[in-house]
């Protein structure tokens, strides 16, 4: 697991718990993280919704320098699933 997979989860692990559905976060080039009622883990598992983004972006998004719809908008954050779910996510990180 990349040294950024193991930063974004433990970072998100204590905002996810008890999250209402499943994201998940594919960071390009590094692997993906899982987010479910249970927290945030490395996974490549199916989910509702999939966010797919640069190490860059990601990074922005988890310190809060990267609004995510500004990415969204702006084409550096993809979304696949289950929009309503990503707003969730947002909220989440926010």
């Amino acid at each position: 697991m990349s040294k950024v997979v193991e930063a974004a989860v433990a970072a998100l692990d204590p905002k996810a718990k008890g999250f209402d559905g499943t994201a998940k976060f594919v960071i390009e080039g590094e692997g993906s993280v899982y987010i479910d009622e249970n927290g945030a883990r490395a996974a490549d598992d199916e989910a509702d919704v999939t966010l797919t983004a640069s190490r860059e972006t990601f990074e922005g998004l988890l310190n809060g320098e990267v609004n995510p719809t500004m990415a969204f908008m702006s084409g550096k954050l993809k979304v696949d699933g289950s929009m309503g779910m990503a707003m969730k996510l947002g909220t989440l990180l926010g």
